[in-house]
């Protein structure tokens, strides 16, 4: 479908989604942000759900101006996926084995690796900028440098929530591995910090909602975030790449005797900001729960734990600044999930795929989100799909 036009406080609002669909939240959300006077243009995808300050499935244009709580506390959240050269006739029928190898090697939940992991060692991580990375750790805000040990011994680590590392397998039976996270505990505090803040300036102190306090062009304060938010995004980039790499590891070692090939990594992020131009003006591109889709772009969509991803490729719609969906999006919250759906309802919608099924992870279940299949229908103007997977196997933290 192209997109639905609606009225905005400020500007029109592109929409990718029924908006007879979204909940009277999200579409408030997103008339708030369109009152922003920076704001040069909103798209909506079709993912689309309510968020803290600024709606997940938006993608926020802004003309010498960003907002921290619009890019989210999970800074350079992403996803990665690369295709091996295993088929499903090199798959055991009992896959609980290699969902506890990859437990073991990639540290979940609030876990973190005893020893930071360095790439030089791991093969086939990238070692390109680490050095250079880590030597601006120090020009990060004072407030945060103290979290250096802890911010080195989570990288390469999964987190909890939506966060996951999955085998899969695609129509052709190729396996595909594939995973999501993003800049952790330090990325999370260094948007705290930021957020707080932006809601303290004077510019901002007269919003229709303070979550969408930002910071303008050529300010001290601007300044700061920009250098802090650009490192997150980057460490969450080595957090992916260095757990690919352990991922890898472990398909080498589980099936030796295969000698298990891979393809170039893909990797995308879906909550960060870009420097683009539109319509001859450049931009600040705030991506929150969307992924870049310009013409060529390779790109991740996941729908959930039991239902399968996609991988895209960006037909580079400039109505939508060259964006998709980040995944299938949520259709109710968690709290609704957990008092929704039992254990024995996550059994039945995760059949078929080697995960956890208690209840810690109820709120994860398939029934808790909007149907990928549609949400790809409702986005054939922006992406054309490359490859359809689906889960073997799923760790969650």
């Amino acid at each position: 479908m192209s997109y639905t036009e609606i009225p905005g406080a400020g500007i029109p609002i592109r929409m990718w989604a029924d908006p007879a669909t979204v909940e009277s939240q999200a579409l408030q959300q997103l008339r708030n942000i369109s009152s922003l006077p920076w704001l040069h243009g909103l798209a909506v995808m079709p993912d689309v759900h309510l968020g803290k300050g600024a709606t997940v499935g938006s993608v926020i244009a802004m003309k010498d101006a960003v907002c921290p709580a619009a890019v989210g506390v999970d800074i350079g959240c992403g996803m990665s996926a690369v295709r091996t050269s295993l088929t499903a006739k090199d798959l055991p029928d009992d896959l609980s084995r290699l969902r506890s190898r990859i437990e073991r090697a990639i540290p979940v939940g609030r876990g973190l690796h005893a020893d930071p992991v360095d790439p030089h060692t791991l093969q086939g991580a990238p070692t390109a900028g680490w050095d250079d990375f880590w030597q601006r750790f120090d020009g990060i805000a004072p407030e945060v440098k103290w979290r250096r040990e802890r911010a080195a011994q989570q990288m390469g680590t999964l987190g909890s929530g939506n966060h996951f590392t999955e085998v899969c397998l695609d129509t052709s039976g190729s396996v595909w591995l594939m995973l999501h996270s993003g800049s952790r505990n330090i990325g999370k505090e260094l948007a705290d910090h930021h957020m707080g803040v932006a809601r303290s300036l004077p510019h901002n102190q007269g919003l229709v909602d303070r979550d969408l306090a930002v910071f303008v062009a050529d300010t001290p304060q601007m300044a700061a975030y920009r250098q802090d938010l650009f490192w997150a995004q980057e460490y969450a980039r080595h957090n992916r790449a260095i757990m690919m790499a352990l991922l890898q590891d472990v398909m080498r070692r589980e099936f030796a005797r295969a000698k298990v090939a891979f393809d170039e990594v893909i990797s995308c992020h879906h909550n960060y900001v870009a420097e683009e131009r539109y319509d001859g003006v450049d931009l600040l591109v705030t991506r929150k729960g969307a992924i870049r889709a310009g013409t060529g772009d390779l790109g991740i969509i996941p729908g959930s734990m039991g239902t399968g991803s996609y991988i895209v490729r960006g037909l580079g719609n400039e109505a939508a600044f060259n964006s998709a969906s980040h995944g299938a999006g949520r259709k109710m919250s968690r709290g609704a999930a957990k008092k929704r759906f039992t254990t024995k309802d996550l059994e039945e919608q995760t059949r078929g795929v080697e995960c956890r099924k208690d209840s810690g992870v109820v709120d994860e279940i398939p029934g808790a989100y909007k149907s990928i299949e549609k949400v790809m229908a409702q986005q054939k103007d922006l992406v054309e799909v490359v490859a359809h997977l689906k889960q073997v196997v799923c760790v969650k933290g």
